[in-house]
């Protein structure tokens, strides 16, 4: 039996847990730069918020029902999230982490006389221990646990957040409940082009009448759904890689840039954060790819991204080596007169460092490993990146516009709650 629990509005939930009198009210979050509303409270949906609002077009509407309103608190949410995970372990060794707000649970070999009891108390230790709501869905496969997962939800009222598909019964009747744009792995564009061949139901979706369509248009991937919804597991738990195979680190600008000098500092950041989430996973790389979007052309009405990628002929988890590589595919890129909205960096041919091979001719000065070290333990005791290097602005610390960013209550003890008795 498989288990899918989801926290009910992630981001939502988590500022609410510090901050309750919230509860009840009308709450969304924004996202990067305060750009768009990525979670929203059951009261801010009702006023008929979506989601991916921009901010600035649902202003009025926002501060007319005084809803309130978050800045994106990623460290607080990271944390809270690992705190979930780390329950749900108490329960099953089986878990993985689908995403920051989801994860899957496996009971194999675990005797459970009652599921719906048992998801009740996992709902409720995650509510007292971390103080997050969540709904669970439990089922024969993963994809089914999707299915059971969005009935608790939708239904919380009769199921307490804990929903069961354990009979045939139940699983039709789930099916022929669940719309094929809701299905787990269909989008948009496959949604239309089901419903243009009469699938409308996730029922339709696993008639034998339908077979040939669905392998033609998903391949093996529709045929294993197909299979998961008709309570064959086919999917099994997923084991995270230790290693990642890119690391990427790219942000949207406060404003338009078109100076060389303020992007190429941006971009030099960029190779730094990058380099000690690669050191952090004791990797390194042989590639760094730069890329620029350039501000949308009222003519063309569209974006336009620019990118150059640069080869390194040694491995490196160097934050020096990378700045350069990046700052000089900047130049191979860079239009002056050009305004840009944003920029990023992507690390590629990543190995572990133990696999690295040291070359006789070309090889990387071995004094960078030493003073990455000592920047790496810097920033680990102070929580902050005072250690820069020469292409970084000493004076100034580059942020996201977060005007309504809350505290980070478990992370840094200079932000705790402070309670008055």
């Amino acid at each position: 039996m498989y288990a899918l629990v989801d926290c009910n509005n992630f981001f939502v939930s988590c500022e609410r847990v510090f901050q309750p009198q919230f509860a009840n009210k009308p709450v969304v979050v924004l996202s990067n730069n305060d750009g768009c509303v990525i979670s929203r409270s059951e009261e801010a949906k009702v006023l008929g918020i979506p989601m991916g609002a921009p901010e600035f077009q649902y202003r009025e509407l926002l501060r007319n029902n005084e809803v309130k309103v978050f800045s994106s608190n990623y460290t607080l949410y990271g944390d809270l999230s690992a705190r979930v995970m780390d329950v749900l372990k108490d329960f099953t060794p089986n878990v993985e982490v689908y995403s920051i707000d989801e994860a899957f649970l496996n009971f194999n070999h675990i005797s459970i006389v009652d599921y719906a009891d048992y998801g009740l108390q996992m709902k409720q230790r995650i509510q007292k221990w971390v103080g997050i709501p969540v709904c669970i869905g439990f089922a024969k496969t993963k994809a089914l646990s999707k299915v059971a997962n969005a009935i608790a939800k939708k239904f919380k009222e009769r199921t307490g957040g804990v929903y069961v598909i354990d009979t045939e019964e139940k699983r039709i009747k789930a099916l022929k409940w669940l719309k094929i744009e809701d299905v787990w792995g269909i989008g948009r564009r496959l949604s239309k082009k089901c419903k243009a061949k009469g699938i409308v139901t996730a029922y339709d979706f696993t008639q034998q009448e339908h077979f040939s369509y669905i392998k033609q248009i998903m391949g093996v991937v529709g045929e294993r759904l197909r299979l998961e919804l008709m309570g064959e597991s086919v999917l099994m738990l997923e084991t995270p890689l230790e290693t990642k195979k890119g690391i990427a680190v790219t942000r949207s600008f406060e404003k338009a840039i078109h100076n060389f000098e303020e992007i190429k500092e941006r971009i030099s950041t960029f190779a730094t954060v990058a380099s000690e989430k690669l050191r952090k996973q004791k990797s390194c790389c042989y590639g760094i790819s730069v890329f620029v979007l350039k501000k949308c052309d009222v003519k063309e009405r569209r974006n336009s991204y620019l990118s150059n990628y640069k080869t390194i002929p040694f491995a490196t988890q160097s934050a020096l080596t990378l700045s350069q590589k990046a700052v000089e595919g900047l130049q191979a890129i860079f239009e002056e007169g050009v305004s840009y909205t944003k920029a990023g960096i992507i690390l590629t041919e990543i190995i572990t460092q133990d696999q690295k091979q040291f070359h006789l001719f070309e090889e990387e000065n071995p004094k960078h490993e030493k003073l990455m070290k000592v920047m790496d333990t810097f920033r680990l005791k102070t929580g902050e990146r005072k250690i820069k290097i020469g292409n970084q602005d000493l004076e100034r610390t580059w942020k996201m516009k977060q005007n309504h960013l809350s505290k980070r209550c478990t992370t840094n003890v200079n932000e705790m709650l402070i309670v008055k008795c």
